[in-house]
């Protein structure tokens, strides 16, 4: 059976425990199958699609740890939340290296859970169909992407940091991940956190941990990413995004290469090394005061950069052609056939959300694809929508901004369009852009946009 995309598996031996779980995702509208044990699990998941798994560690008949291996061998775009009542940083260490997208401690907030699930789903490209795409392998052949592979191959042969600075949906993480692939760290754990999925005040404890007790709601420990992160490279993502009353601490830990968790004054040294990416240019932050000074200097060891799809549409028909294949795999169904004038017009496209955005458009495609050659007529069908039609012509005329326009008023005017194809809703345009909601949220305040109801 095929199963709806916000469907979850619960599996956990405690009846009170599962119950709990799933009275409050189905409040959340989940569509929710339990599993009593591993065995049960591992049958359920057999049988039908989860986008999303949260399992207990220690049960009776098996361990929760291979019951998240089987799932992520299985099917590796599913998320899965590890929920322990141990909360030793050995066995997250176990969790997170083997696959898990984030681990628990119990007794658990539903509050925390909430967020541990957005968190994990966006980053997974399951937050809603249109949500991303999430892909296993950087494509393309064009020469500007071969120099910037190149220099990434270079820069995992040292242990320096790295600062990724590229547009919105390129493969800014894909990249990273290479890296750490390519290094002498690949066989540790590779830890992703998204600086501005995470709310500021509960980045500090997702970075370093927290001791009990620490705050309200920390009702046990439980360690960091830098921790899990333990000999392996940890992804600061959107590190743009960070609040400037963190970033000291940050500089420390990278400096000194040891972290305190909040709450606790004892410090423990960590062997990592660091991957950051931004969509926006961190020397422009630092100019205008929002980002700190010697932090970007120290990130900034190796720069790097990935070309917008729009200055290597040489890689557009591979890149579609690959996500055709994906798609019909995961569909379960041959892959069909991509016109050549299909394929053409693609390439005529500006595509501003990139690979990200050409990914989702595909996943559209094919989704109301009912057999048979994809043709031009596809591509006419999905861009002639009013709203979607308008956001090309604004962004191809973006991408040829009159010269002399500033990047401020640049922006603004991105801003404002996309709101305005938008309806004013903040989420959607968020995602057209390719940046966080808070970002939205800032720049409307920053250019002083007209009120009007920003859903």
């Amino acid at each position: 059976m095929t199963q709806a995309v916000n469907s979850v598996l619960v599996v956990d031996d405690e009846p009170g425990m599962r119950m709990a779980l799933k009275a409050n995702f189905q409040r959340e509208g989940w569509h929710v199958e339990t599993a009593a044990g591993a065995s049960e699990a591992l049958r359920k998941f057999d049988t039908g699609r989860f986008p999303l798994v949260v399992t207990d560690v220690r049960m009776p008949d098996g361990d929760g740890l291979q019951v998240m291996r089987t799932v992520r061998n299985t099917n590796p775009s599913t998320a899965v939340i590890v929920l322990t009542a141990f909360g030793n940083v050995p066995e997250a260490v176990q969790a997170i290296q083997g696959g898990a997208c984030d681990y628990l401690t119990k007794p658990i907030s539903f509050e925390q859970l909430h967020s541990a699930v957005k968190r994990v789903m966006d980053a997974a490209g399951n937050a809603s169909p249109d949500a991303g795409v999430s892909v296993g392998a950087i494509v393309g052949a064009s020469a500007s992407l071969l120099k910037a592979l190149d220099r990434a191959r270079h820069a995992a042969k040292t242990n320096a940091d790295v600062l990724i600075e590229a547009e919105s949906g390129t493969g800014k993480e894909l990249l990273a991940r290479f890296i750490h692939d390519s290094s002498s760290r690949c066989d540790k754990p590779f830890v992703a956190v998204n600086c501005a999925a995470v709310p500021e005040h509960l980045l500090e404890s997702e970075l370093f941990g927290h001791v009990r007790g620490a705050f309200t709601g920390a009702t046990g420990a439980k360690a960091g990413k830098f921790e899990l992160a333990e000999g392996g490279t940890l992804l600061l993502d959107e590190i743009g995004e960070m609040p400037v009353n963190l970033q000291p601490k940050l500089l420390r830990a990278l400096q000194e290469r040891e972290i305190e968790r909040f709450g606790d004054t004892r410090t423990t040294e960590v062997n990592i090394r660091i991957v950051a990416t931004t969509n926006v240019p961190l020397h422009k932050m630092v100019e205008d005061g929002s980002f700190r000074a010697d932090l970007y200097y120290r990130l900034n060891v190796i720069p790097l950069t990935l070309p917008p799809l729009r200055e290597r549409r040489e890689d557009i028909p591979a890149l579609a052609q690959f996500f055709v294949a994906q798609f019909a795999k995961e569909a379960g169904r041959p892959a069909p056939e991509l016109n050549p004038e299909f394929v053409a017009g693609l390439q005529n496209q500006s595509w501003p959300g990139n690979v990200r955005e050409l990914g989702n458009f595909m996943r559209r495609v094919m989704t109301l694809h009912d057999g048979g050659e994809i043709g031009p007529e596809h591509l006419a069908s999905e861009l002639s929508t009013p709203a979607l039609a308008k956001s090309f012509r604004y962004m191809a005329q973006a991408a040829h901004a009159r010269p002399g326009t500033s990047m401020r008023e640049f922006e603004r005017q991105l801003l404002e369009s996309t709101l305005e194809v938008t309806g004013g809703n903040r989420t959607r345009a968020a995602e057209m852009l390719g940046v966080s909601l808070r970002t939205i949220r800032n720049k409307i305040r920053e250019y002083g946009l007209p009120p009007r109801s920003y859903a």
